[in-house]
């Protein structure tokens, strides 16, 4: 049995290693459809990750304060890997999430309107 205790210290038990996306749902479909990331033990970690011991869990959801800098985090991620899909010479370096976004160095020919079809 895995127990996890939540922020309010009720516990939810699992017979079978949980992903945190099934504890959202065991709380609430509408927690579930909110939630961006979690905590697992202080730990930021994907909702799709499986817990395999008894922890603490934190869901973090789109009206957290972190939820904005993981959501530009995510997208960064995202672009890249489009960037690295298209331009395959590419070269990433850097790609922090800064105040007003995000953004990507990269090693790369200048893009051009040709670019574009």
């Amino acid at each position: 049995m895995i127990n996890i205790t939540l922020p309010d210290g009720s516990i939810k038990s699992f017979e079978n290693a949980p992903t945190s996306l099934d504890v959202a749902k065991s709380i609430s479909e509408g927690l579930a459809k909110n939630s961006i990331a979690v905590e697992v033990d202080g730990r930021l970690v994907d909702l799709s990750e499986k817990i395999n011991h008894d922890c603490h869990l934190r869901l973090i959801t789109t009206k957290d304060k972190e939820a904005l800098e993981i959501l530009r985090h995510s997208a960064a991620h995202v672009m890249a890997q489009a960037i690295l899909h298209i331009y395959k010479d590419a070269r990433l370096t850097i790609g922090p999430v800064v105040e007003g976004g995000f953004y990507y160095d990269i090693g790369m020919e200048p893009i051009s309107k040709d670019d574009f079809p």
